[in-house]
């Protein structure tokens, strides 16, 4: 699986340009995999869409900040995504509304493998769901807490009943064997 989308060097270019058609493409590209990111986190399609439109308005404006030597694009914004959810998820008005609203309705990231090269995002998502199985299980449960419920480490130490060191501890190790086992090209 290639860490780096071909197709980003031109995309970031024509962002940092501040090319319309560009930021268009980027939209095209990861719009859809951001929305499933929102909405896992978010547990409403309306929120996760107003958080997308604001996702690649940030991008607009904040497209210069980007420096491919530390990571990819999609990567990037996805931790912009999954950051803007965590944080309208802790807002009270959210609490307080996602008390009002049933979670079966929840998207299981079903919008995930769209895009205009479908076959990285499925080679993506196979790497990482590969690296995911050389977890612990307990290395597995705080990165699901952490990624998909948006609890902080401190809430996850409290929510399992573990010392907050040993959570850091989790997190760490899960989160280096994962890059290790997807720059080596998957699961071994």
């Amino acid at each position: 699986m290639p860490l780096h989308d071909s197709g980003d060097a031109e995309l970031i270019s024509r962002l940092q340009e501040r090319d319309p058609e560009g930021l268009a493409a980027a939209y095209d590209h990861y719009g859809r995999v951001a929305y499933s990111v929102l909405l896992r986190i978010t547990r409403d399609p309306s929120v996760a869409e107003d958080l997308v439109q604001e996702l690649f308005i940030r991008l607009w404006n904040r497209g210069k900040e980007f420096d491919s030597s530390k990571g990819t694009l999609g990567v990037w914004l996805l931790s912009i995504a999954r950051n803007m959810a965590i944080d309208h998820v802790r807002s009270a008005q959210a609490r307080f509304s996602m008390r009002l609203r049933p979670i079966d309705h929840l998207d299981q990231l079903s919008m995930a493998a769209a895009g205009s090269e479908p076959e990285s995002v499925i080679d993506r998502s196979r790497a990482v769901s590969a690296a995911f199985t050389t977890l612990t299980p307990n290395e597995k449960r705080v990165l699901e807490l952490a990624y998909f419920e948006g609890f902080s480490q401190t809430e996850i130490a409290d929510r399992l009943k573990e010392p907050l060191g040993t959570v850091k501890s989790w997190t760490r190790s899960a989160l280096g064997r994962m890059r290790k086992v997807i720059q080596e090209g998957g699961a071994k």
